[in-house]
């Protein structure tokens, strides 16, 4: 099978009905289908090798994602925030590609014999309507969807995921027209993200009507969501902080058709997410936790878990608030040791998932162990009813003494402080230990900063002596990328400058 029936079923069952909406224009799945298929004979007749997208989200991204799964040539798109250098690194390594976006930058970066054909976002939308083409015979084994890695430690690996990855996702999580009417989805992260991908995907198999929001911005976003009565988004916790932010500005925000938030990405404090749910009582949470590699999602904290978690007294099950919950029923997830042995409840080590949907493949190498087993390289831990709790990427352990130690512990007892907004452990050099505990802290708008002692003798309160930092360093903010998440080697960098 091929990714492309998910849009033909949708098609097929309600031609008529709006499936996309973006800068106030509606599309019916019947035009996004025929447009697929225009778009899908220009790649073919182009003769490239992939289908990139250079641009912000838009029709144009259904309609290549769609095009190149017709055409069975990888669609992969592109993060436009990156630099010039890595990006033409990037240009070179998919040439020769048809490129839908920015064809000035495109032109630039490039060679004239890349081989690269250039459309911008309008012209790609004009010619695919205007080309008619069928489904191609390109079976469910072919690579559907080619996604970079952020390579934040080396050049970024090119992550594959094959049809039968993708449908395997839906179909295992998603209910075929199982939206109801006036369900719609707000989707407002990058179309390079995996989440992205997943959220035209899932939104299409169930048949919900998907409004874009091209570049996030909080007043924005809480604009649309009002004006097209948004039911149903997905944001990172980034976005959510800053949604927040300007309902407190704005004393709330008259959204009553919002129904169900999903977020993931990164780590939710849990201070946000608690006056999250308090400033939206009547909307479902879900926190997802998956990666490229697993096509997204493999985990879940739902809404009845985080209203149990909120409203209750008991530590435990609050602390569940923290978690990305229990791993979905089509996923197989282990915590293993150093040695490779499964840890028992409570104890932290590496994350290993197994399922259909988890490609685990570059197109370099793949990354399986001969029993199908994918190493996240996120640690964590499982609680005794099976919820997982991320502590971190398994690289940014700790090991001061040749004792490992988690970034997250440390994080989570300095967040109980009423003046403390954000905050990240890292690991820096110590000629005694070989590493040491460094923490890059947030205070809380109009509070008065902790203390280094103050945050030490915390520390020290809750842990032994080895994870009492030895450096503390006040920052205005944290670096994140756009998708929320923290990026530790810029802080391990400030705290050794």
């Amino acid at each position: 099978m091929n990714i492309a029936l998910i849009l033909e079923m949708a098609a097929e069952a309600a031609p008529d009905q709006i499936g996309l909406v973006c800068d106030g224009k509606g599309w019916t799945y019947a035009e996004l289908l025929r447009a697929g298929k225009g778009a899908s004979s220009l790649i073919h007749n182009s003769g490239c090798s992939h289908v990139a997208l250079l641009d912000e989200t838009s029709e144009a991204a259904v309609i290549a994602l769609f095009g190149a799964a017709l055409a069975g040539i990888p669609y992969c798109p592109l993060n436009y925030r990156l630099a010039d250098a890595n990006l033409t690194a990037l240009l070179e390594r998919i040439a020769p590609a048809l490129i839908v976006g920015d064809a000035g930058r495109v032109s630039r970066l490039s060679p004239a014999d890349s081989g690269h054909k250039v459309y911008s976002r309008g012209r790609f939308t004009e010619a695919a309507l205007a080309e008619a083409c069928e489904m191609s015979d390109e079976g469910g084994e072919g690579v559907a969807v080619q996604l970079f890695t952020s390579g934040t430690t080396a050049a970024p690996k090119a992550a594959i995921l094959r049809h039968s990855n993708l449908l395997a996702y839906i179909l295992g999580t998603v209910e075929f027209a199982s939206a109801g009417e006036n369900v719609a989805a707000l989707v407002s992260v990058p179309p390079y993200h995996i989440a992205g991908i997943a959220a035209l995907l899932s939104s299409i198999y169930a048949q919900r009507r998907i409004v874009m929001l091209p570049a996030f911005d909080p007043a924005a976003w809480l604009r649309l969501a009002a004006e097209e009565q948004v039911s149903n988004a997905f944001l990172v916790p980034t976005m959510l902080s800053r949604i927040v932010e300007e309902m407190d500005r704005n004393d709330g925000a008259d959204l009553p058709n919002l129904r169900a938030i999903a977020y993931g990405g990164g780590k939710m404090p849990i201070e946000l997410i608690r006056k999250a749910l308090d400033l939206l009582p009547g909307t479902d949470f879900t926190n997802a936790y998956g990666l490229t590699e697993t096509s997204s999602t493999v985990a879940l904290l739902g809404p009845d878990d985080h209203r149990e978690a909120h409203a209750s007294t008991d530590p435990a099950v609050q602390a569940r608030l923290a978690s990305v919950g229990r791993p979905l029923p089509t996923i197989e997830l282990e915590i293993r040791d150093e040695e490779g042995r499964c840890c028992a409840p409570g104890e932290a080590g590496e994350i290993y998932v197994r399922g259909d949907q988890v490609s685990g493949e570059y197109r370099e190498r793949s990354a399986l162990d001969a029993d199908g087993w994918f190493p996240t390289r996120d640690a964590g831990y499982l609680d005794d009813e099976g919820f997982l709790f991320l502590s971190g990427r398994a690289d940014d352990v700790i090991v001061r003494g040749g004792e490992n130690i988690s970034p997250g512990e440390i994080e989570d007892v300095l967040l109980t402080h009423a003046a403390i907004a954000d905050v990240a452990a890292v690991a820096i050099p110590s000629a005694e230990w070989g590493e040491a505990v460094g923490v890059a802290l947030v205070t809380r708008a109009g509070a008065a900063a902790p203390s280094e002692d103050e945050v030490k003798a915390l520390v020290r309160e809750h842990h032994r002596s080895s994870r009492v930092p030895e450096k503390v360093l006040f920052l205005d903010q944290l670096p994140y990328n756009e998708m929320g998440k923290l990026l530790r080697r810029e802080v391990k960098q400030l705290l050794s400058g």
